[in-house]
């Protein structure tokens, strides 16, 4: 079920992405390259995916949904180009292949995420590809600006950079990965949700436990599977986590207990979706697959 949903929506979101990488001038062909590589080269698109089934647990049509998946996913791949970099986790392999400082150079890798950042929000603030009014889109470019910057994602990089080598607790770990993983999960069915055009405080407020519960979810998947699976099948450097010292939840809590606390958190997202009808089955779908996915 969520195979051809996957295909349905990462179809659609890249044709959108497809039209807004193509350099607007010769001059500018290299610098776009660049944007375009980071984006284009595989991806699951979990967040675009995100966007589009809380849209459409409401009721809303996929095409209101667009300009927020587009950036979305323009945001999440701007942070992998940046955290790739030397000066940040340096790393060589993203998606299978170079990461973008190595496919290009370290001064277009950082100028390619500062170009898809900037891109993102000019998505949200241009009426033709994202079709709402003025006051809506606007609400969308706050909550992406919030999950993005030093209160969400940004603020979890520096979080995790300062807590190499050191110890956290289980509190200290979800704090960090609340912002550096959850924020962005979480504003994609927030804003999946202002695109329906049917959001109600009581709604969203179950799409946020749902979103907080997976967001968690998605990063004790992923550092289970930096245990558990290899470079190949991940696509990027299998075992990084453990041979730089970070803190992750199998090594806090061991491996068996970090798989039971991914299924608890599944759990936890599909009883906040009690309240919503079948239209909500991409979301339950996408909770179950978030902890079964191998890479």
């Amino acid at each position: 079920m969520i195979a051809a949903y996957q295909a349905q929506c990462q179809a659609r979101v890249d044709a959108a992405l497809e039209r807004l990488l193509q350099a607007p001038r010769g001059e500018l062909q290299r610098l776009y390259q660049a944007m375009r590589y980071s984006v284009v080269n595989g991806g699951k698109r979990v967040r675009p995916l995100l966007v589009y089934a809380a849209c459409e647990t409401l009721g809303g049509d996929a095409e209101r949904a667009d300009g927020a998946a587009c950036a979305v996913e323009l945001i999440h791949a701007y942070s992998l180009v940046h955290d790739d970099l030397p000066a940040m986790d340096d790393d060589d392999l993203r998606r299978g292949q170079p990461t973008t400082h190595r496919a290009f150079d370290e001064a277009s890798a950082i100028l390619a995420g500062d170009g898809l950042q900037s891109l993102a929000f000019e998505v949200l603030t241009d009426a033709g590809r994202n079709p709402h009014d003025a006051e809506l889109r606007l609400a969308m470019v706050a909550e992406l600006a919030r999950a993005a910057g030093p209160q969400g994602m940004v603020g979890g990089q520096a979080i995790d950079l300062g807590s190499v080598g050191r110890e956290l607790d289980q509190a200290a770990l979800e704090i960090m990965h609340r912002h550096k993983t959850g924020a962005l999960i979480e504003a994609s069915v927030r804003l999946g949700a202002l695109a329906s055009g049917a959001a109600e405080p009581s709604t969203l407020k179950a799409l946020e436990v749902y979103a907080q519960a997976i967001g968690l979810a998605f990063q004790v998947q992923d550092d289970i599977l930096d245990v558990e699976s290899d470079t190949a099948t991940l696509g990027k450097t299998q075992g990084k986590d453990e041979a730089n010292h970070k803190p992750t939840y199998p090594a806090l809590l061991g491996l068996e207990q970090a798989k039971a606390y991914a299924l608890e958190l599944r759990d936890q997202a599909l009883h906040a979706l009690r309240p919503f009808d079948h239209r909500a089955e991409p979301l339950r779908d996408l909770a179950r697959y978030i902890v079964e996915r191998r890479h």
